[in-house]
């Protein structure tokens, strides 16, 4: 028997934009298990909207402009009545989480991490560090090998990380996109595993077939260049990664894709080196299809990488580092190459490129991988069940989250008071 649909708010940093980054890809898959289950969609978002914005309004999902540090959101909340809402990252929890505590006692709270960006930031600031003092600039082993007891040690005390984990702590249910990230918080941060749920990107593999070997042509990399670990791995490739495969493959091109394309990036075009910027690719699963190499040299980061599962999609074989393959493939063999070095990137990247075995063989991995770790229908039944149990146990879920409780108190009433300090400021403005 179907149980009553859920009315759903979600608060977005952004307008959901699919096809220019993965979280954007993500944000579209949660709200597609919300309408599988019949549940009533309104999408909210201060932020403007970009040019590559879903069309959430053809899905059946309501759209909502709203406002920072102003009180039209709370009569807003109030009418729209929730069951649910879901915060886009740690910074609309901060911002509009007290006045849905006050309008909407009793609605779940779900905070939708994306990646932790405190790992992200933290890991950042490790590889500046370590590029000053190293003798060798392209050896990461080390800093990809960091365990989470040291990890904790640069992040504990950052601004950010006390941030993202109060608005973990103090939201009812936090959506992980890494089962690496959820065993740093438990472990190491002492998070209630109650409080956390792995949501990997949720996907309907098509399992070929696919473009065979002899029909692909050239590398590819692809990837939002507003996002830093990206931008990192565009010049890592550009200045490094790049002319030792040219080295030993000197009639290779690589292709790269990604949207919001900065002057600075298309500046580093060049055809003679066979180095091309492309551009924002309108379809990333078309140009993938046709690549025979997808290169993800990423030196840091957190959550998982879109770039990586749509090369799966594609049946093409990949080559990264640690931190790029980082919680995607748990036991299974990586479906392409992994490796710590410059040089180790490009031969194994030169391998693959020409060896038709091997790379059929990894491709047939990404299959079985994609099958394994990312099947949309079994990870989107785990999702909304866990919501559906904590919406009807939630007086006792909130109990047990002491923790949760004393922080919301006292950060929601600073957070009213500034804000409402901040709206009457403007109104004399």
């Amino acid at each position: 028997m179907r149980q009553s649909p859920l009315k759903v708010l979600v608060i977005g940093y952004v307008w959901p934009e699919p096809r220019s980054s993965a979280a954007g890809g993500h944000m579209m898959q949660l709200l597609e298990s919300f309408l599988a289950e019949g549940w009533h969609i309104t999408f909210s978002s201060p932020a403007s909207e970009g040019e590559h914005k879903a069309d959430l309004a053809s899905l059946g999902i309501a759209e909502r402009s709203i406002e920072l540090n102003s009180s039209s959101f709370d009569t807003f909340v109030a009418e729209l009545a929730p069951d649910i809402v879901l915060f886009d990252r740690f910074m609309m929890e901060e911002q509009f989480g007290w006045r849905v505590e006050k309008h909407c006692p009793n609605a779940v709270r779900v905070l939708e991490t994306s990646d932790l960006q405190s790992m992200r930031d933290a890991r950042q600031h490790l590889l500046r560090e370590r590029l000053k003092a190293v003798d060798d600039p392209n050896d990461f082993n080390d800093l990809f090998n960091l365990r989470n007891a040291t990890l904790y040690d640069h992040m504990a005390a950052a601004d950010i990380t006390q941030r993202e984990l109060a608005a973990i702590y103090r939201s009812d249910l936090s959506l992980m996109i890494s089962d690496v990230e959820i065993e740093l918080l438990t472990d190491r941060f002492r998070v209630p595993a109650a409080l956390l749920h792995w949501c990997p990107l949720m996907l309907e593999s098509s399992g070929g077939p696919f473009k065979p070997f002899a029909e692909r042509a050239h590398f590819l990399s692809i990837g939002n260049f507003r996002h830093a670990p990206n931008w990192d791995a565009v010049l890592w490739m550009k200045h490094t990664l790049w002319p030792l495969i040219r080295q030993q493959l000197p009639q290779a091109c690589i292709h790269i894709y990604g949207a919001y394309t900065p002057p600075k990036a298309t500046a580093l075009h060049n055809a003679a080196q066979g180095f091309h910027i492309m551009n924002w690719a309108e379809d990333a699963l078309e140009v993938m299809s046709g690549a025979r190499l997808c290169l993800a040299p990423l030196r840091f980061g957190a959550g998982i990488k879109g770039k990586l599962t749509d090369a799966m999609l594609c049946g093409t074989p990949s080559v990264t580092t640690p931190m790029g393959a980082e919680a995607m493939h748990g036991p299974l063999p990586w479906p392409g190459a992994i490796a710590s070095s410059a040089r180790a990137l490009a031969d194994a990247a030169v391998r693959l490129y020409q060896d038709q075995a091997l790379w059929t063989e990894a491709q047939e991995r990404g299959s079985q991988l994609m099958a394994a770790r990312y099947d949309k229908r079994t990870h989107a039944a785990a999702l909304t069940r866990r919501i559906r149990d904590c919406h009807e146990q939630l007086q006792q879920h909130r109990l047990d989250n002491f923790t949760g409780m004393m922080l919301r108190h006292h950060h929601h009433k600073s957070t009213q008071y500034m804000a409402q300090w901040i709206e009457a400021k403007n109104r004399t403005v």
